[in-house]
């Protein structure tokens, strides 16, 4: 006679078989369906153009400062396109593994108005923001990098104002206040 105990586990195993296998059935349908759907959504262009020999200001969180670094990058001729491909060139190499001031690999920038005369608007993706890590110091890094990356290779830029998803946000991540626009000068002045 086999044991009332054996007979309930060996149960309870083929019932975790089965629901396991309907699981893992279930989550590959899924898989595929996300990846054909990620398929489908266009890949931006390489950006065209001849390089440029820029100059990128780039955070560092163990000296607290920014350093400018010169970066030859290809750019477009539009100011605005000119703009979002400084930044993302910047982003790049926030995203790197072995970066000083490491951003989210899903951070992006959606798009750089340039709207009145000397005025930049950034829009971040909501990872930017949700997935930076908090702190006074690590935010103002951030926003001093964008800003004067902007101001210095974008001529005419004198104030840049940070939106979340097009939208006004209090703060970046707790701390750097993204109620107002930034004044370039200021930023520099305090950078350098």
């Amino acid at each position: 006679m086999i044991p009332r105990s054996l007979v309930i586990a060996v149960a309870a195993m083929l019932v975790v078989v089965v629901a396991m296998g309907t699981y893992v059935r279930r989550m590959r349908r899924q898989a595929g369906t996300l990846q054909s759907a990620a398929d489908l959504q266009p890949v931006a262009p390489p950006p065209s153009g001849p390089t440029e020999t820029v100059t990128l200001y780039i955070a560092d969180d163990a000296a607290g400062t920014l350093r400018a670094q010169s970066a030859q990058i290809p750019l477009p001729g539009g100011r605005q396109q000119r703009a979002e491909e400084l930044l993302r060139a910047l982003l790049r190499i926030y995203q790197q593994p072995d970066a000083g001031h490491p951003l989210a690999p899903a951070a992006d920038i959606r798009s750089i108005y340039l709207v009145a005369p000397g005025a930049a608007v950034i829009d971040l993706n909501t990872a930017f923001a949700d997935q930076h890590r908090s702190g006074v110091l690590d935010e103002q890094l951030t926003v001093n990098s964008l800003v004067e990356t902007l101001a210095v290779n974008v001529p005419g830029v004198t104030r840049v104002r940070i939106l979340v998803e097009g939208n006004e946000r209090e703060t970046l991540a707790g701390h750097a206040d993204l109620t107002d626009f930034f004044d370039a000068s200021t930023i520099a002045q305090a950078t350098h």
